[in-house]
């Protein structure tokens, strides 16, 4: 069953024209990466999932409801929670204060406080370290465990699907290598739904799972990414050359 649909979007800033007619679906429990070069339309997309910003033409389905107008707490609530680029921790804040951010949008729902701590739990025996080092200020972790922060918060909303930009911003490989494993073990435990946006499609080719590679703000290859792997196609379509 089809959790996200996208059908025609465009979005203009100004009179540039960042994503073209972009069409897809992602359904219930699947990975999918998007990816290609710096330019492409990748985070303006997931803002426009997000409801960050307005498409100027197309629609954005979640479970069938149309949210192409809905404001971002409103998505939110319906169960679309995003990790930014750059992760933006709140770095006054503490780790665990961080985490119960991730909360508040539920706050007044019955039996919402039990539920919270239900959440922080799994979320700590998933990423051990932060559960460690619980009351120190967030803007003291490595990037790594700051990454780790971010998904943890995303987690505590209860998502149906999580859409996460460049995770591995900033990182080592070894690092990237580590919130990839989690995350990873976190979609097959809970059935998540992921969308990843990545600028290289390697991350993609090493995980798995469904990759759209985009260019000039259109959808130039949709299909398994480890089948599409090194293809003359991909480099075709990510440098922009014509196959011979």
């Amino acid at each position: 069953m089809s959790l996200l649909e996208l059908s025609g979007i465009t979005i203009r800033y100004g009179r540039l024209t960042a994503v073209r007619e972009v069409s897809f679906s992602l359904d219930e429990g699947e990975i999918l990466f998007v990816t290609g070069p710096n330019g492409a339309g990748k985070s303006s997309l997931m803002r426009a999932i997000a409801g960050v910003t307005r498409p100027a033409e197309g629609t954005i389905r979640l479970a069938g409801t149309d949210i192409t107008a809905e404001k971002p707490e409103g998505i939110a609530r319906l169960g679309v929670s995003m990790v930014p680029e750059g992760r933006e921790v709140f770095g006054s804040l503490t780790i665990e204060e961080n985490l119960m951010v991730g909360t508040g949008m539920r706050a007044r729902d019955p039996g919402a406080k039990a539920r919270a701590a239900a959440e922080l739990e799994a979320v700590y025996a998933t990423f051990p370290i932060l559960k460690e080092r619980r009351h120190q200020q967030a803007g003291l972790l490595s990037g790594g465990q700051q990454q780790m922060l971010v998904i943890g918060r995303a987690l505590m909303t209860g998502p149906k699907l999580i859409a996460i930009d460049e995770p591995s911003l900033g990182l080592a490989p070894n690092i990237t290598d580590q919130v990839y494993e989690r995350l990873i073990a976190l979609q097959r435990e809970r059935s998540l739904t992921l969308l990843v946006v990545e600028q290289s499609s390697t991350r993609a080719v090493m995980v798995g799972g469904r990759m759209i590679l985009m260019r000039g703000g259109r959808v130039l290859l949709d299909g398994d990414a480890r089948e599409l792997g090194d293809s003359e196609a991909i480099k075709a379509a990510y440098f922009g050359y014509e196959e011979h």
